[in-house]
């Protein structure tokens, strides 16, 4: 049995997936995506939801080339991840995929402008040029003022504007956040994912995985997958980004 999702046209995939399946050896064959198939639209805003052990995860790591599947295709920006060296795929990361951890993941010893930079240093941006993008971002998402503050000088809230920022430093083809609000209190979750609305507004593609409905609602459609299949998509108006 497969899983598929309508997909837009072929000039219009960022995404795409094509019967994917992945197994895993943990002392016996576990099966945790049992034959998806899902296109992401450019400028698209998609939301991903299940239990735990459904496949969400797994899913968000195919498509981050943080793994390859088993059998079926993942293509990102053009690149087919599964037949990619890791070389490669280490190259699709830094240029291709930005990548909003719910631990945030920022290198403690480095600050704003630092972090934010990282991505750009790894694809040999000039050193100017980087110093200027990061600036522009760190304005964009509210931290103009705290360029040269370590992680640990910040708040959590503002810690993930950080990382949102560093996601955004390479103009990736796709933004993946991986429960972006785990981390922070309610109010501070609500401004993130504002920033996160903002950021499909100036026309980045957004694939996120949560299990709260609440965070899901600002999304343009939401995936459910259960049992590593996609049991049904639903799509929304964009109410919950004003909620």
């Amino acid at each position: 049995m497969s899983s598929t999702a309508e997909t837009p046209s072929a000039d219009d995939r960022v995404v795409r997936l094509a019967d994917v399946r992945k197994t895993y050896d943990l002392g016996g064959t576990v099966e945790a995506l049992a034959g998806v198939s899902l296109a992401l639209a450019a400028g698209s805003y998609t939301a991903v939801m299940g239990p735990s052990g459904s496949g969400k995860s797994t899913l968000l790591n195919l498509v981050g080339a943080l793994d390859t599947p088993t059998e079926g295709r993942v293509t990102v920006a053009g690149h087919d991840v599964g037949r990619d060296s890791e070389a490669e795929r280490a190259g699709i990361r830094g240029t291709e995929i930005g990548f909003v951890f719910q631990t945030f993941n920022l290198m403690p010893r480095l600050d704003a402008i630092e972090n934010v930079a990282l991505p750009l240093l790894f694809d040999d941006w000039p050193r100017e040029r980087r110093r200027e993008r990061t600036r522009e971002l760190l304005s964009l998402v509210g931290l103009g003022d705290r360029r040269d503050h370590r992680p640990n000088e910040l708040s959590g809230g503002q810690r993930q504007r950080v990382a949102i920022a560093r996601a955004l430093a390479p103009d990736p083809a796709v933004v993946l956040a991986d429960e972006p609000t785990g981390n922070i209190d309610t109010e501070t979750g609500a401004e993130i994912m504002g920033l996160l609305d903002d950021v499909n507004a100036r026309g980045n593609t957004v694939l996120l995985v949560t299990h709260e409905r609440t965070i899901a609602e600002h999304a343009d459609r939401i995936v459910h997958i259960r049992d590593g299949l996609i049991e049904s998509i639903e799509q929304l108006d964009g109410a919950g980004r004003n909620a």
